[in-house]
């Protein structure tokens, strides 16, 4: 299978290779991602994406089928011929300001929650269409970004739930797209495509993208198609495993894996999200900074010609002081591009706390801080949920970060399996083959797969005074 794995800051393309004791995969093509600000606008290359993933998918050779995974709620419109109507706009753009707020003097908090069971996130779609509604009139069709993409391919329109249940415009319980809201917010229902499991095929190759790739008109497939439904497809869970997932990249999605939407009050207040995941699941969790402010942090530093070595420095980390500045990493200062590094002082003077004094005690604080961030959100999913964690799977690319992972068992007081890195490329292969006539009726049978294949790393717990940090950060001299 080729697997095209879009991140918010890169992409690739991933040949992967399925049999009754084999998972394999082999990047073919990685490529930047990114946002491209043109005046006043910040938007995605959405054609460039296209054109990267051709390629990648003619570098992986003789396939049998095609899935696209990516991050979440951005989209493209399309007007009644099916043409392209402008560049989709990132979600780091400044357009949504203040929407929120409008919608909830229209649909209070506690209904649009019990409707869509979402995360209040000022980028969801709902609140990105409504930022331009005044050109949604010459707009048919809304297709989020993996959709847009396997419509180039096959010229057939819809949408994954996994990627759908993200735009706070779809109901959590029915599994139907929200209209009756739509409406009332004034959204057309019409740009609601129709719906797609993961695992149904959407199509095959049209006939002039097959002799463009020399490839025969292969099916494209509809997997996990939010990455991190694919990434939880490949957590390596055991049997009976009482177990919470991180998947760690330029996001952290932090949560569990439930059989039905926690809608409750408590949920809400802890601004929880229920997110579809394959076969029904659902995806109880929290958005957490991420990788992002260390990202953002390292091209502040390189933009000034300050060269920045992210092993070198994440060993100097581990020789600094623990513990020494934390900050909120979910504090809306870390959203937007920008110097990182300054809003972390000022975070720390707002706080009464001494600001990192080098580089290295910069990075420990945000390692530090979002281990911080893990643990609290680890704790409250499992108090929300009713239920107990015995271990922290880390999966994405935050696994090969020895130090976050261990600093996240000290901080969760559980063991961490970290592993696989690529957990949403195998997600998205996985699903993929078993819709091409694999032997992996269900996700347990997919997690042992990858158990007995993939290879992973145990972190345990050495203690630390974490909560004495969350006390220190809330400022409410108590522990969390």
């Amino acid at each position: 299978m080729a697997a095209v794995d879009l991140g918010a800051s890169s992409g690739r393309v991933m040949a992967g290779t399925v049999g009754p004791d084999r998972l394999t995969i082999e990047e073919v093509r990685r490529f930047p991602n990114g946002g491209v600000r043109a005046g006043s606008t910040l938007y995605w290359d959405v054609l460039g994406i296209y054109r990267e993933m051709l390629a990648g998918i003619q570098a992986a050779g003789p396939v049998e089928g095609i899935g696209i995974d990516s991050w979440a709620v951005d989209y493209g419109l399309l007007d009644s011929s099916g043409a392209l109507l402008g560049n989709p706009v990132h979600y780091r753009d400044a357009r949504t300001a203040g929407v929120l707020d409008q919608v909830l003097k229209v649909v209070p908090a506690r209904e649009l929650y019990d409707i869509t069971g979402l995360q209040q996130l000022p980028f969801n779609t709902l609140y990105q269409l409504l930022s331009e509604v005044d050109r949604l009139g010459a707009a048919e069709t809304m297709l989020l970004i993996p959709d847009l993409l396997a419509y180039w391919l096959t010229g057939q329109a819809g949408a994954e739930r996994t990627n759908a249940s993200t735009t706070q415009l779809y109901d959590a319980r029915a599994g139907t797209w929200a209209t009756g809201l739509a409406e009332r917010v004034g959204i057309p229902p019409r740009l609601l495509p129709p719906l797609r499991d993961p695992g149904e095929r959407i199509g095959t190759l049209l006939p002039e993208q097959a002799e463009d790739l020399a490839l025969p008109r292969l099916p494209v497939v509809a997997v996990g198609s939010h990455d991190t439904a694919s990434a939880v497809v490949a957590v390596p869970a055991g049997p009976g495993s009482n177990f919470a997932y991180i998947s760690s990249g330029t996001w952290s999605l932090v949560g569990l894996e439930l059989g039905a939407p926690e809608l409750g009050d408590a949920a809400l207040a802890a601004n929880f999200t229920n997110e579809g995941g394959v076969d029904g699941t659902i995806r109880f969790l929290r958005n957490v900074m991420g990788l992002w402010v260390l990202t953002e942090t390292l091209r502040t530093w390189t933009a000034r010609g300050e060269p920045a070595d992210l092993p070198a420095l994440l060993a100097e980390a581990a020789e600094a002081p623990p513990l020494a500045a934390v900050v909120d990493i979910d504090a809306h200062a870390f959203l937007p591009p920008g110097d990182m590094p300054a809003r972390i002082a000022r975070a720390c003077r707002d706080t009464g706390q001494r600001p990192p004094g080098s580089r290295a005690e910069t990075v420990r604080c945000i390692v530090d801080s979002l281990a911080l961030a893990y643990r609290r959100t680890v704790r409250q999913a499992a108090e929300l949920a009713g239920r107990t964690v015995d271990v922290v799977h880390l999966v994405g690319g935050g696994a090969r970060n020895e130090l976050l992972c261990r600093l996240t068992a000290d901080a969760c007081g559980v063991p961490v399996l970290a592993g696989p890195v690529e957990a949403a490329a195998l997600g998205n292969v996985l699903v993929q083959a078993r819709t091409l006539g694999a032997d992996l009726p269900d996700l347990a049978a997919m997690r042992a797969l990858v158990r007995r294949t993939q290879p992973l790393r145990e972190y345990l717990p050495s203690g630390g005074d974490w909560a004495g940090a969350e006390a220190r950060l809330r400022g409410t001299g108590s522990g969390a």
